[in-house]
């Protein structure tokens, strides 16, 4: 089967922007790092040349959720593809491990977690494996907004693997992620070709406006949902998005809830309304969007602003799919600022705190089990209002270094602390980056140029025009 036998095998007959080129590569074994907009096609990348391979492709997402959509939308085009997570039963889980070391499936979606089975290591060392591709690769950078400790064990696998080509995509790196990204997979920058699509979106109309207190936020957040289109509302907190919808509620305003308050039941059923619908407007935390693969959200709203320009991008990248006009809205308020500072501060223990923390689990384990986080914050934590030791737990569970649940209760140590926790000078570096991070997304608020060109500016991509539909644009137009 050549490629574009297999493209048209998704309904397409013909490839977008790098498609063919990264495709090509793949094929004749050379490894990729394609940063391409978010609905711009991506997994064709990988998923033609499996087929075309005739091999195993082996593809690593962080989102279980996405994964089997795609698993869904592969197996409805009569492609055979499968997932293996721990969402499956036992039973599920060995019946496809079997099938895997049986030869069957051309692509297999794994979540990062599951290259600590043996179980899995057995099934997929008996194939031969001619792709590995890495979906969310920011995820690999310490540095990236979205790190995820079990991406550093990639090039582990890799090697397991017998080093097949590899692709690793992400909608957002900089430079600076970008070689994070090619280190962690283990291989030299002069073996990876990048391919850079740019970051344009000519169909996201970018703008910003001055709103300095929640009434005035309502306003805008009240316009866009009375257009009665699939829109986000995004907030950094909790409170202030609940205080919102009690006001819209009060208004008559339709809409949904999705943030980390509520229930794993309640957060389903809001987002399977919300994918349901052409007309709702969601009221989200950043916990929302991964894997919302909707091409008719006609608008982004950011309430609050965000802590980085690529955390930033992800959420706007979720309008205008289908390549139609959409709206992304960030409203600034000075002292939002203030928010996203404390999330810095709250987000970087030094190492003497994880130290402490480790040695308190360690040390005092009845006293923490049967006390739970009251007895850890009375001990290491000075103030109300600081979530350093939430912050903590959940870094010490991703690395491995605990296990038990992240409410102290069957708490326990399973690991030295890694160097990266230890060390004062390497978490300082992480804390200056998050701060740099802000410094960005605050003179993006403020910029007077094109916005969709400082985006491109900031993660190392030249434009040579400006974008002619953001507010600036549009202004000095």
């Amino acid at each position: 089967m050549d490629i574009f036998r297999a493209l048209r095998r998704f309904g397409h007959t013909s490839f977008r922007g790098d498609q063919e080129a990264v495709c090509r590569r793949l094929l004749a074994g050379g490894h990729c790092l394609v940063l391409m907009p978010t609905g711009m096609g991506k997994s064709i990348c990988y998923q033609v040349p499996a087929l075309v391979s005739g091999g195993l492709c082996v593809v690593i997402s962080p989102l279980i959720a996405l994964m089997k959509d795609q698993v869904d939308g592969l197996c409805s085009l009569g492609i055979d593809a499968a997932c293996i997570n721990s969402q499956l039963s036992r039973s599920e889980r060995e019946r496809r491990y079997a099938a895997v070391a049986a030869g069957r499936y051309a692509l297999l979606y794994v979540t990062p977690e599951r290259f600590r089975k043996p179980e899995f290591a057995a099934a997929v060392q008996g194939r031969r494996v001619d792709i590995l591709a890495v979906d969310e690769a920011h995820c690999i950078s310490s540095w990236g907004h979205d790190f995820r400790p079990d991406y550093t064990r990639i090039a582990e696998f890799r090697a397991l693997l017998g080093n097949p080509a590899t692709i690793a995509l992400t909608a957002t790196a900089t430079r600076d992620v970008q070689q994070d990204i090619i280190h962690g997979l283990g291989l030299s920058p002069e073996t990876v070709r990048v391919f850079a699509s740019g970051l344009e979106r000519p169909n996201l109309r970018l703008a910003v406006e001055e709103a300095w207190d929640l009434p005035a936020k309502l306003k805008f957040i009240r316009r866009f949902a009375g257009r009665r289109q699939s829109g986000i509302v995004y907030f950094s907190l909790i409170k202030t998005l609940e205080e919102c919808s009690r006001r819209l509620s009060g208004l008559g305003v339709a809409h949904l809830c999705y943030h980390g308050g509520l229930g794993r039941g309640d957060r389903e059923r809001a987002q399977e309304r919300f994918m349901a619908s052409d007309d709702l407007v969601v009221l989200a935390t950043n916990a929302f969007g991964m894997g919302i693969d909707k091409a008719d959200i006609r608008y982004v709203v950011h309430a609050e602003i965000p802590g980085s320009i690529e955390a930033y991008y992800q959420e706007i990248g979720r309008a205008g799919r289908d390549g139609k006009p959409s709206d992304c809205l960030l409203l600034y308020d000075e002292q939002d600022l203030l928010i996203q500072m404390d999330f810095i501060r709250w987000n970087n223990p030094d190492a003497g705190f994880y130290r402490r923390l480790h040695a308190m689990i360690e040390d005092d384990r009845e006293a923490v089990n049967a006390h739970g986080l009251d007895y850890l914050k009375e001990r290491l934590v000075g103030e109300r209002g600081d979530f350093r030791l939430e912050t903590a737990l959940a870094v010490l569970d991703r690395h491995g270094v605990t296990s038990g649940g992240l409410d102290a209760k069957n708490l326990s140590v399973a690991a030295p602390l890694p160097p990266s926790l230890a060390d004062d000078a390497l978490l300082g570096v992480k804390l200056m980056r998050n701060r740099k991070q802000l410094r960005a997304m605050m003179e993006y608020a403020k910029l007077g140029g094109c916005r969709a060109a400082y985006i491109q500016g900031y993660f190392g991509l030249v434009s040579g025009r400006s974008c002619g539909v953001c507010d600036n644009c549009r202004a000095g137009g």
